[in-house]
């Protein structure tokens, strides 16, 4: 399966989710990471080599993705109209992470036009859920009243998200008392994917 997390706006949890899924599906086959961010973000997430899957740059995937049941995708941020064509026909699943954020909603309004017109397999996660407010109700909410695909589960906003990169870990493996929280939620996004 080759799933491609994108957006058109960065800060949105595009290469959280891309770890964790990558991490998820990893319990399922073999899985790569491709980063194809300029900001390389994943691949300095991997230096530690405490990831449980494999990360490649984009030039140096081509050579590896045969050795792999699974591809996760971290996408440029803002990618051009061309690139969105390319990963709606190259990838089984194009997901769009976004914050409850106003302007993040709109960015992904925006990209879900560009992808109705290339006939993609899409979904909008949301991602970056406050619990304490009502931001991500109203979020769903305008998502559902848009008629956006949208994954059942929501990512929590968790500090363990913020601090597992510079350990080189994904959340579950932070010590920290409700990271748990964010894997299970990131777990049934990849239950739901495969379903």
């Amino acid at each position: 399966m080759i799933i491609a997390i994108t957006a058109l706006k960065g800060g949105v949890g595009k290469t959280t989710t891309a770890v964790h899924l990558a991490a998820y599906f990893q319990t399922l086959a073999p899985t790569l990471l491709i980063d194809g961010d300029k900001n390389r973000s994943a691949l300095v997430w991997s230096k530690e080599d405490k990831l449980p899957f494999y990360v490649a740059s984009q030039a140096g995937a081509p050579g590896l993705i045969k050795k792999f049941t699974h591809i996760i995708i971290d996408t440029q941020a803002r990618p051009e109209p061309e690139e969105l064509e390319d990963l709606a026909t190259g990838s089984d699943m194009l997901i769009l992470p976004t914050t409850p954020n106003h302007l993040d909603l709109d960015t992904t309004v925006k990209a879900v036009e560009l992808l109705k017109t290339l006939n993609a397999n899409y979904k909008v996660l949301l991602t970056k859920v406050d619990s304490r407010t009502k931001n991500g109700r109203d979020a769903r909410k305008f998502l559902e009243e848009a008629q956006l695909p949208l994954f059942k589960d929501e990512i929590p906003l968790l500090v363990a998200f913020q601090r597992s990169p510079s350990r080189g870990v994904i959340v579950k493996d932070f010590p920290d008392p409700r990271a748990y929280i964010g894997w299970n939620k990131y777990k049934a996004v990849g239950k739901e994917i495969m379903s």
